[in-house]
């Protein structure tokens, strides 16, 4: 009788040790879905974003490159440590000088072992049109409704001067009129944050040498 009543009562501890388990995990995925479901709330001036910074792991992302055909952003960091870069566009005149000297920039930190990657809200066509205006060979990405921008907590609402450009350049993708603080992310294979250069003035952009000189730093941490 001992031993029956021993069986029992452990059938019943396993039962509600499945069944807490399974709230927990049921609770977790309500709680994920409530928070995928917050709405991003839109910071009016680009001093005002709350970015993603050192330590943080970036969010899961696939963006269409120059061609038009998605890129697993998450798998290319998985693979070699990477600069990731976020810009305006093509049009913005600070940016195409930016770009200018990550192309003369790229060719060394790709011997320190690190992918260049950049993000504007350039459709694929305005991409492939920076490409070959600067005669890039690294990887340019279109975020052209800012969903990622809003995920590293970069986007903010842009003035209405840039309405009619950037409804042109993203071709009608970016209905909300936004625009990223230009940024400079320094990645590890697991996707965390290792430095990070944000700037809300989009007339300073991190100087290429710098870039070198930091990347070369903290290459031997990651």
């Amino acid at each position: 009788m001992k031993s029956t009543m021993n069986v029992r009562l452990k059938s019943i501890a396993v039962a509600i040790s499945l069944a807490c388990s399974a709230g927990l995990a049921q609770a977790q995925n309500d709680q994920s879905s409530d928070l995928k479901q917050v709405s991003y709330v839109t910071p009016q001036k680009p001093e005002d974003i709350s970015p993603l910074l050192n330590g943080e792991k970036i969010p899961v992302t696939q963006l269409p490159d120059v061609s038009g055909k998605i890129f697993d952003l998450n798998k290319a960091v998985s693979e070699k440590p990477t600069v990731l870069i976020f810009y305006r566009g093509g049009w913005c005149p600070y940016c195409s000088k930016q770009l200018s000297g990550l192309r003369q920039t790229a060719p060394e930190l790709e011997k320190l072992g690190y992918q260049l990657i950049a993000v504007s809200t350039d459709a694929p066509e305005g991409l492939m049109e920076s490409a070959k205006k600067e005669s890039l060979t690294f990887t340019l990405l279109s975020d052209a409704d800012l969903s990622f921008s809003k995920q590293f907590g970069l986007a903010y609402k842009a003035p209405m001067g840039y309405w009619e450009t950037l409804l042109k350049s993203t071709h009608g993708k970016d209905i909300d009129l936004l625009l990223p603080v230009p940024s400079v992310y320094i990645l590890d294979k697991k996707g965390v944050i290792q430095f990070e250069y944000i700037n809300p003035d989009f007339k300073q952009r991190m100087n290429a040498d710098l870039l070198k000189t930091v990347a070369a730093t903290i290459k031997k941490d990651l």
